[in-house]
């Protein structure tokens, strides 16, 4: 996949992730954005088998049954997301260091007006921005 410039996201795909991450703080919550093209169409949740407020590690079993979900459905991988609860909403270096797929890394945060959310390409070390676009 080609770094995207932006990443549309439906609002109930969103709010999905919201809830989600909402419902595991203080841990830190994951799970994979699938869909096609710059458009996501379907959120997975995926269990962190960390279970640690300061890092993230998909529970293997749910996360090999989100690829044959995705695959069954005719989507790729788009995005994986995973929460920052005690912030801030950037990849820190474990999170370069092990991005392991090309696709949009999403993090969520707590704000001031609650969870918020931004994207980032990470490819060989290199962070740059994408632009989460939310859809009605």
């Amino acid at each position: 996949m080609m770094r995207p410039k932006s990443l549309v996201i439906p609002r109930a795909e969103w709010d999905k992730m919201a809830a989600h991450v909402s419902q595991e703080a203080p841990l830190e919550a994951c799970g994979i954005l699938a869909g096609t093209g710059d458009r996501a169409q379907m959120t997975i949740l995926v269990a962190n088998a960390a279970q640690s407020p300061v890092r993230f590690r998909m529970e293997a079993q749910e996360q090999w049954q989100a690829f044959v979900q995705m695959e069954e459905a005719g989507l790729e991988m788009l995005s994986i997301f995973h929460s920052h609860p005690n912030g801030p909403p950037v990849p820190s270096p474990t999170d370069v260091a092990e991005a392991a797929y090309p696709v949009v890394n999403i993090i969520w945060s707590p704000g001031r007006d609650g969870w918020q959310a931004r994207g980032f390409w990470i490819e060989a070390g290199q962070v740059s921005e994408v632009t989460l676009r939310m859809e009605e």
